[in-house]
């Protein structure tokens, strides 16, 4: 149920009262919301009492605005985050209806990505840090690809994972021997603009049948960070990998190196929900340390 405080608070932003109020999917972490206010207005309003909520939601929206400005993609428009005097983090958001997959979605939507990716920085990195699922994401800026990937993504994730008692002095030294080779196995390449958590969940279908990003954690990476997600859990047509491949080519070898990229993810689905995922950091591990 929505929180009268939230509720109040929806109302003060929109100007208007809310009559129905819809529990929708908020994924694994928050709850959301379909507000309809009885002027015809739809909004979707995202919340959780959880102590960095409100961080979460301010980093969400500082993703959504950043990719959309693109204009090359579609997000969520958002109108405002915060926190309420008894503790629940909020974000207002437009309210997008669900539509129907045409014949060229997957291939529009895997131009859009390429095109998403093309908006480039001087440095690998963010502007601020966020998070990914609940996890913080450290976004301090780098030079190269590997120094980025090696200290701001994987031992980020595999110290704490260590802590837990998941993997050894033996998986560190594995790790190490792979950051190593960092600037060996991935292309030299510019830094990309990445939604940061491409999964199929993490998107959305509009009534005109293009694509809308949702939950990033949005940085500038390794263009190949985006597509390795993407196929970690599957869920994406094969019309949407061979038109970001006309669009941009990738080097040869992607097919290989794909797992080195998918580590991250795996070491964060670690430290989120456990021991399923340990065997196959192991796995990465040993063939690539």
């Amino acid at each position: 149920m929505l929180a009268v405080s939230v509720k109040n608070r929806m109302e003060t932003m929109l100007g208007a009262p809310i009559g129905v109020v819809r529990a929708v999917s908020g994924g694994d972490i928050h709850q959301a919301y379909q507000l309809h206010t009885k002027e015809g207005g739809q909004w979707l309003v995202k919340t959780n009492r959880h102590a960095l909520a409100a961080d979460m939601f301010r980093t969400e929206a500082q993703g959504l605005a950043l990719l959309g400005a693109s204009r090359v993609i579609r997000t969520p428009r958002t109108l405002g985050h915060g926190i309420t005097d008894d503790g629940y983090g909020y974000l207002l958001m437009e309210f997008i209806e669900s539509g129907y997959k045409n014949r060229l979605f997957w291939e529009n939507f895997g131009r859009s990505l390429a095109n998403l990716h093309g908006n480039t920085s001087a440095q690998f990195g963010f502007a601020h840090h966020n998070f990914i699922g609940s996890l913080p994401q450290s976004n301090t800026r780098h030079a190269t690809w590997e120094s980025f990937y090696a200290e701001e993504r994987l031992w980020v994730q595999m110290l704490p994972a260590c802590e837990k008692g998941y993997f050894t002095k033996t998986h560190e030294n594995q790790l190490d021997g792979l950051c190593r080779k960092l600037a060996s196995i991935c292309p030299k390449e510019p830094p990309a603009l990445t939604h940061g958590d491409l999964w199929s969940g993490n998107f959305l279908c509009d009534p005109i049948g293009q694509a809308v990003l949702i939950d990033p954690a949005a940085a500038f990476a390794h263009r190949e960070m985006d597509l390795a997600m993407s196929r970690l859990f599957g869920g994406f047509d094969t019309a949407f990998y061979k038109a970001y491949e006309e669009a941009w080519p990738l080097e040869a070898g992607f097919e290989k190196r794909l797992e080195v990229y998918q580590l991250y993810y795996l070491l964060v689905h670690v430290n989120l929900f456990g021991g399923g995922y340990v065997e196959q950091v192991r796995e990465i591990l040993r063939r690539w340390g």
